[in-house]
């Protein structure tokens, strides 16, 4: 399943539902409709931002005591994707929704 981000400031968004779940739930928002305000966007952009900096020490301290051969081989054949470059449009999205002063839904 599909979900679509809209925001005055940017072309639609569109995700895998199970790529944006860890999205919106470091932002507490529901998977299936919601709205991040004008008002919410440097809260939400900083959770966001956070989130990801979280992740990437996660996977430095993973990447430490797991230096076998095929983790690093599953890594750089694709089969992983960080949270960073899963959030990247959206954050983008939303950075570009604060400049404007104008939210960013999905659900509708």
């Amino acid at each position: 399943m599909l979900i679509t981000f809209k925001s005055n400031a940017a072309a639609d968004l569109l995700m895998y539902k199970t790529h944006a779940k860890p999205l919106l739930d470091s932002l507490g928002k529901d998977l299936d409709q919601g709205i991040i305000t004008a008002e919410d966007m440097a809260a939400a952009i900083a959770a966001l931002e956070n989130e990801i900096t979280l992740s990437k020490r996660q996977s430095a301290a993973d990447h430490d005591h797991n230096d076998s051969k095929d983790s690093y081989d599953e890594i750089e054949s694709g089969k992983q994707v960080s949270i960073s470059a899963r959030a990247f449009p959206l954050l983008e999205m939303m950075r570009a929704a604060q400049k404007e002063k104008t939210f960013v839904m999905w659900g509708v």
